[in-house]
């Protein structure tokens, strides 16, 4: 289905330590993570906190395992913080990725958000931004994503539960105030799915501007309690809201098929944060490779 050249498979360290709650996966190091994902199959990670942070130590122990890093997360605050502050940190990360080979940067904003926010309902809780609000997201974006191409990267933006954007009318929004050279879009089936959004119509009308994909599934019963009960998102993570492709509700096979027509080059990157102690990371891992080479063909 996708062509094998132009498409890799990674996965991202979350399943094994939980970058948000770092109590879950706790016991779990960072050679054991890797050597984990190696032996599941995989090419490619995200970066996680126990990584070091010293390129040479870090290209080393991939090495050793045939994995590169496919991207890592940056926060940025162009909505609550100076925009200087947010570059500061950004030019840093980016450097850091560059040095690793990394062809993507992945930013989300965390101005107003309540992912991390133990107590705050995810979905009555979520702030929603004025018309400042948004000049100030996308221009710096588009900033953003201009420093990232002097690298020849790409800043591809995490839609996200909890954050700004999040719902079909903003993302629409966010892709119609960016500057479609600049700024590209991180296509993450699991937050559209737990947000209500239709998977299928955001990639339709995105797809050429979709430069990496996070694929992640999700338990709807647990969604639904979330939701009824008027829980958090790390309520939900804890609780198994989320889980890997193939062993959730998602149908990923027109997702698959669709990106693959569409002539998607890039990271398939699994991403699912469970709580370790339940969900063992390497037994899923597993199951989604397997999913993704039967499904997808890669």
């Amino acid at each position: 289905m996708f062509d094998s050249s132009k498409v890799k498979v990674g996965i991202a360290p979350i399943g094994w330590t939980n970058d948000d709650m770092p109590d879950l996966g706790k016991e779990n190091t960072f050679e054991q993570c890797i050597s984990e994902m190696a032996l599941a199959g995989y090419t490619g990670c995200e970066v996680g906190n126990k990584y070091p942070r010293d390129t040479s130590r870090l290209s080393y122990y991939l090495d050793l395992r045939g994995l590169e890093i496919a991207s890592a997360w940056f926060s940025s605050f162009l909505t609550t913080k100076p925009y200087a502050e947010t570059e500061k940190a950004f030019l840093a990360h980016r450097d850091f990725l560059h040095a690793m080979g990394a062809k993507v940067i992945v930013v989300s904003e965390q101005g107003h958000s309540i992912q991390g926010q133990m107590e705050t309902p995810i979905f009555d809780g979520k702030y929603r931004m004025n018309e400042q609000d948004w000049q100030l997201l996308t221009d710096g974006l588009n900033r953003l994503g201009r420093l990232a191409a002097e690298k020849g990267m790409k800043l591809v933006y995490h839609h996200h539960m909890g954050t700004v954007v999040q719902t079909t009318p903003e993302i629409d929004r966010f892709m119609r105030m960016t500057d479609p050279r600049l700024v590209f879009l991180l296509y993450d089936t699991g937050h559209l799915v737990y947000s209500g959004e239709d998977p299928l119509d955001i990639l339709s009308r995105y797809l050429p501007r979709i430069k990496h994909v996070h694929l992640k599934d999700i338990r709807p019963a647990v969604v639904k309690k979330i939701k009824e009960e008027k829980g958090s998102f790390l309520q939900g993570v804890r609780q198994g809201a989320f889980t890997v492709p193939g062993d959730g509700a998602i149908d990923f096979c027109p997702i698959f098929k669709k990106l693959a027509e569409g002539g998607y080059e890039g990271w398939l990157l699994v991403e699912a944060e469970q709580d370790p102690a339940v969900a063992n990371p390497f037994e899923y891992a597993v199951k989604a490779r397997r999913f993704i080479r039967e499904a997808a063909g890669v």
